[in-house]
């Protein structure tokens, strides 16, 4: 889906450690089309390694991770890349300074209710139109920054920081949350650009596939808590600071729910060790999170507090059906 770009795009393929025919794929793509396709093979690393290593090789304006189950929209594609033409167009002739982030909607897939539906940020963001964090709107609770909504400029990320973890899933987290003080101008395109799968029994995000993982889930928690400072975002981009504070809120939330899940006394012991990390870190964070957001119902004390929590996380879990 991504070769319709022609000479405007690099696609960086990364073959992680393969053990199918992915790398003789590759390289296969890599001789039809050697004006724009790079291949890349190595140890495997895991998914963070993955979208490590394109960043390193990257030379385009801007760095969109593609996962190896998705797909752009045949459609919305050309108008993404005809839109940043423009800009880049306009940026020479002495207009406006490119966006450092793009922003478009996403649609997902869930397999076993055989149903798509299109996220978009029409009410957070003016369509088409350059802004900063202080112009946005609220965001709605099913309304995050995805990795899949998310095109930022190569720079931004590289001036960032932003390094991924090696062997732990749920790395997406902080690749969208890190560089986001850092991007200043963007640009929402209300265009239906990524497309993806949801539902199956081996994802990530699968209900028994996370409590096995728990522990990756805890580390990417805890690295989004250290990566940005919520209070001094406070002070310069108020609604980016709630913003990322809601988003380390439901962080948590799904951490808290899968530890309760395991049903087991190393559970109970690891969530307390997860809210008192947060508490050590930032004991007004700790506060917010504890009694003024969807996370402190998570985290509510004994057997009761237990009911309480699993019932409320069916009953969301069938009204916006975010796993399988």
């Amino acid at each position: 889906s991504l070769l319709p770009g022609g000479q405007d795009v690099e696609i960086i393929l990364i073959d992680d450690g393969s053990t199918d025919s992915t790398g003789e794929i590759i390289d296969r793509y890599a001789k039809e089309y050697p004006e724009i396709v790079r291949p890349v093979h190595q140890p495997n690393g895991g998914h963070g390694s993955g979208v490590n290593k394109g960043l390193e090789l990257a030379k385009g304006l801007y760095y969109k991770v593609v996962d190896s189950d998705d797909w752009l929209d045949a459609q919305a594609y050309p108008k993404f890349l005809a839109r940043i033409k423009e800009r880049v167009e306009e940026a020479r002739k002495g207009g406006s300074r490119i966006p450092d982030l793009i922003i478009c909607n996403y649609l997902y897939y869930h397999l076993d209710q055989n149903e798509s539906k299109v996220m978009s940020y029409r009410n957070v963001f003016p369509a088409g139109k350059t802004c900063g964090w202080k112009q946005i709107g609220p965001f709605l609770p099913s309304q995050y920054l995805i990795m899949h909504a998310l095109t930022f400029r190569t720079k931004v990320l590289q001036k960032s920081g932003v390094v991924l973890p090696k062997h732990t899933f749920y790395v997406d987290n902080l690749f969208s949350c890190k560089p986001l003080p850092y991007a200043k101008r963007l640009l929402y395109l209300d265009l239906d650009l990524y497309h993806y799968y949801l539902g199956r029994a081996d994802q990530s995000v699968n209900e028994k596939v996370m409590i096995e993982r728990i522990d990756q889930v805890i580390r990417v928690v805890n690295l989004v808590a250290d990566c940005v400072d919520i209070g001094e975002m406070g002070e310069k981009y108020p609604k980016l600071k709630d913003y990322l504070e809601r988003n380390l809120s439901i962080m948590m939330a799904m951490a808290s729910i899968h530890l309760l899940l395991m049903d087991a006394p190393e559970g109970e012991r690891k969530r307390k060790e997860l809210w008192e990390g947060i508490r050590k870190r930032d004991e007004k964070l700790y506060h917010r999170l504890r009694y003024r957001t969807l996370s402190g119902w998570t985290y509510l004390p004994g057997k009761l507090g237990r009911t309480v929590t699993l019932a409320g996380y069916r009953t969301a879990k069938k009204i916006y059906r975010f796993q399988q």
